[in-house]
C-alpha cells in the first residue's frame, strides 16, 4: 500500500476521533448521547416520524428506539402525539424546546464548516469534497458488504 494512503487514513482517523470528542463533549453539555442527538437530527430533516420509521432510519430495534425517545420525552425535547391515520401508531415530534436546539446544531455546523473550510479556495473545497464522495461510497460498499 502506498504510503500516501496509509498517510490519509490516518489523517481520516484523527479527523474522526477530533469530531467525535468534539460532538460528544458538546452533546454531553446540552444532556444529549449520540445515538439521541442522531434520532433528533433524523426529526429535523424528516419531520414527524412513528418509532418504527425511527428505528429502521436509525439502524435500531424499535425497543432501543422507545428507550431513546423516553429519554428525549423526559428531557422536554420531543412528544409523542396520536398518528391522525393509523390508531396503532404514535408520531414523534420537537417540543418547541426540541426545535429551538437542533436549530441551535445546526448554526453551530455552519459556524464550524465556516472555521474548517472558510479560508480553502472554492475549486480546492470542491476537490475536497469530490475526493471525499469517492471516499464515503467506497467505506459504504465495504462496511455493507457490497464490493466494488
Amino acid at each position: 500500500m502506498p504510503a500516501a494512503a496509509v498517510g490519509a487514513l490516518d489523517r481520516l482517523l484523527e479527523v474522526t476521533v477530533l469530531l467525535g470528542r468534539d460532538m460528544a463533549e458538546g452533546l454531553a453539555a446540552h444532556g444529549l448521547t449520540v445515538p439521541r442527538a442522531t434520532l433528533l437530527w433524523h426529526l429535523r430533516e424528516h419531520g414527524p416520524s412513528t418509532q418504527r420509521a425511527l428505528a429502521d432510519a436509525l439502524g435500531v430495534t424499535p425497543r432501543n428506539v422507545t428507550g431513546l425517545v423516553d429519554g428525549l420525552v423526559d428531557g422536554g425535547l420531543v412528544t409523542r402525539e396520536p398518528h391522525p391515520t393509523d390508531r396503532r401508531a404514535t408520531l414523534v415530534s420537537f417540543t418547541d424546546r426540541g426545535a429551538r436546539l437542533v436549530d441551535e446544531f445546526g448554526a453551530g455546523q455552519a459556524e464550524l464548516a465556516g472555521q474548517l473550510f472558510g479560508g480553502l479556495a472554492p475549486e480546492r473545497l470542491e476537490c475536497l469534497v469530490a475526493g471525499l464522495d469517492e471516499v464515503l461510497d467506497r467505506l459504504r460498499a465495504l462496511v455493507s458488504g457490497v464490493a466494488s
